[in-house]
């Protein structure tokens, strides 16, 4: 045996549970046996309904970056949100990112100005697991979460030394390079660091549009990292830096007209993270701790969109203080006390005329809360967790968060949950729709804007049966959203202008998800999901109407095939988009309407074949092999300087089948 066992049970017990997550990979590898896990699993204990997208699942793809990771998940989309900056977002429930709280390693990450490219914040090679939470999450990381949270956790230090390596180049003439490793001194002290670069060498038109079809970006991000691990206090570190250039628009080889300047996107940035985790054990047979967490970041962002701009220097710190025991086998408490202090500063011009001064503005809020969470469980068959928080802002003023989970196993292979919850959000539109500026609309924000608040209800149940001694798994799931003010982003009462503005009108979501996973053959697994959007709010103020942009309908089958002991790995992956309802058009200069009232269906399809030997993988796949594009992404692409102009009215691919070829090297020394 290579691996020390006596030392998991040990390390277990020394740590919180936010720490625990790197002690469990130690049994991902023992010896010559190699415990996988080709799907997403979903989790059948805890009180919440998640799903933890594993290491190996995200090796089912490319998976360049977090915004390229769900692509087998039927519960996350992710979008472009325009066809010129390459920003995306992810939808949860139906609705956009801002209502998902983003963290990293359980610390709130990605947010205002870092939240239209955070996706492309974290390369894919780093990320050890990701867990989907849906629904009103724990009260521990704060009152942001409204349709659920998405938790990044990257390779630890403390894990076994080893040395990997991740080369990525597609067709597209993108390269991409990771380098990360780790090493031990002593039995208690070990460090790593985690690498990344990407550069996209051309400029790709294929639709002659005069526009390129996706930013060519230019990216460098390493992270140095360091952790402690003693017999009753335990510690971590690190920091992060990320330096990006992002250049789109008119690409000179396909503009005829050139009495008018080129227009150019270019957006620069340059971004630091820092955080620690401390923790002490006072009463270990109990897991008895209390832990402080420190975090902060800057983010510079210049931007300029043909003549605007919207440059935006962001300054975040975060600290939450927790207390956590277990009183005996069937009651736990959690409570804490957070901090939070955001700073923005903004110089901005949002007309494209050269002459006009750009504008300065500041934004700072500072939020302090406590909560506490209590746990009951009985023997993993009813768990039951009921939070409550109470923050107050020097912006808004107070804020009471109360959130309920409950799950019911009566049999090992059936579960219950039920969730209910309220969470709030801050709004910082200059920041968060920027992207906005890639068109010739108007962007009318209002002023006094108010803070976000709603409520979400759901439920979902789980079942695995084994018929003649193969898996098969069900799940259905539901979840009601309702907002009780409301940041409205309108792009239907004017055509030629985007207002953003604070609502008490009537806005909802509700989704509705059923998937049916089976493993006919050890080596074989097959999943198809089916799930029903509904999400409307007042645009127009003659009553509600289906947001834009979002699909009703989606379906997605995935299988994967791995033959020979797993030295082959087939993946596929075939989602059909539903259509949906387009922003109201209007008629063109030259007589033409805008663009439909609706788009239709379409069907994505992705593949990916690897080699796997005893170190190291070779794979070679394709992205959006069904050669589906949306047709004149870009309105009035002729005339970027014209009042037709607009880039944002995007709903499917901006770029057609795309092949790419990779390799993965590994090794690791056990101790």
């Amino acid at each position: 045996m290579k691996m020390k066992l006596w030392l998991i049970p040990a390390l277990a017990a020394a740590m919180p549970a936010w720490a625990q997550e790197a002690v469990d990979s130690l049994y991902e590898e023992l010896d010559e046996v190699v415990v996988t896990t080709p799907k997403g699993v979903r989790k059948l204990h805890g009180a919440s309904n998640s799903e933890i997208i594993s290491a190996s699942e995200l090796k089912r793809a490319a998976c360049c970056n977090l915004g390229e990771s769900f692509s087998t998940n039927p519960s996350v989309d992710v979008n472009y949100t325009d066809a010129a900056t390459g920003a995306r977002q992810i939808r949860l429930l139906g609705l956009s990112g801002q209502y998902v709280q983003m963290l990293t390693e359980n610390i709130p990450n990605f947010r205002g100005a870092a939240a239209p490219y955070g996706l492309g914040y974290i390369a894919g090679p780093w990320m050890q697991s990701i867990q989907v939470s849906k629904g009103a999450s724990s009260v521990k990381n704060g009152y942001e979460s409204i349709t659920g949270q998405i938790n990044v956790e990257m390779k630890k230090p403390q894990l076994d030394p080893s040395v990997s390596v991740n080369m990525y180049y597609d067709m597209m003439n993108k390269l991409e390079a990771n380098v990360d490793g780790n090493m031990h001194f002593g039995e208690k002290w070990s460090a790593g660091v985690l690498t990344h670069f990407e550069n996209g060498f051309t400029a790709h038109d294929s639709n002659d549009d005069g526009f390129v079809d996706v930013p060519r970006v230019r990216q460098f991000a390493v992270m140095p990292r360091v952790a402690y691990l003693g017999t009753n206090y335990v510690f971590q570190a690190a920091v992060k830096y990320i330096g990006e250039r992002r250049l789109s628009g008119q690409d000179t080889h396909h503009v005829t007209d050139h009495s008018m300047p080129l227009y150019q996107i270019r957006i620069d940035t340059q971004r630091w993270e820092a955080f620690t985790k401390n923790a002490l054990m006072f009463d270990r047979d109990n897991d008895g701790n209390v832990a402080l967490i420190l975090s902060g970041s800057s983010h510079n962002q210049d931007a300029t969109y043909g003549l605007r701009l919207c440059d935006v220097d962001q300054r975040e710190a975060y600290a939450s203080l927790m207390f956590e025991r277990k009183w005996n086998d069937l009651h736990a408490l959690s409570t804490g006390l957070s901090f939070n202090y955001d700073y923005y500063r903004f110089n901005y011009r949002l007309d494209s005329s050269a002459e006009q001064t750009p504008l300065r503005k500041t934004d700072r809020e500072a939020v302090g809360g406590a909560y506490a969470q209590y746990t009951f469980n009985m023997d993993d068959k009813l768990v039951a967790m009921g939070g409550v928080r109470y923050d107050w802002s020097d912006v808004y003023g107070a804020m009471f968060t109360p959130r309920l989970h409950v799950r019911y196993t009566p049999l090992s292979d059936l579960s219950f949950n039920v969730s209910a919850g309220k969470g709030y959000r801050s709004p910082h539109p200059l920041a968060e729709y920027s992207y906005m500026l890639a068109s010739s609309r108007r962007l009318d924000i209002a002023d006094n804007l108010r803070r976000e608040a709603a409520w979400n209800f759901g439920g979902s149940a789980a079942w695995a049966f084994y018929p003649a001694g193969k898996k098969v798994g069900l799940s259905a799931e539901y979840y009601y959203t309702t907002f009780s003010d409301q940041l409205m982003l309108n792009l239907d009462m004017d055509p030629h202008a985007a207002y953003v503005y604070s609502s008490k009108g009537r806005s909802y979501s509700h989704s509705l998800q059923f998937e049916v996973t089976f493993d006919p053959l050890s080596e074989l697994n097959l999943s198809a999901a089916w799930r029903l959007t509904d999400v409307k709010a007042d645009y127009t103020g003659h009553g509600l109407s289906q947001k834009p942009l979002i699909s009703r309908h989606k379906a997605l089958f995935t299988a994967g095939w791995s033959p020979n002991m797993g030295l082959w790995q087939v993946d596929v992956s075939c989602a059909l988009n539903g259509g949906g309802r387009m922003p109201t058009p209007y008629r063109m200069a030259d007589g033409a309407m805008s663009w439909d009232e609706k788009y239709k269906a379409f069907v994505q399809l992705n593949a990916q074949v690897t080699r796997n030997f005893r170190h190291w993988a070779v794979y070679i796949g394709g992205e959006n092999l069904a050669n589906f594009r949306q047709p004149n992404p870009i309105i009035g692409a002729s005339n970027p300087w014209g009042p037709d102009f607009d880039a944002t009215m995007i709903y499917g691919p901006l770029h057609g089948a795309m092949v790419y070829v990779g390799f993965r090297y590994n090794f690791t020394k056990y101790i």
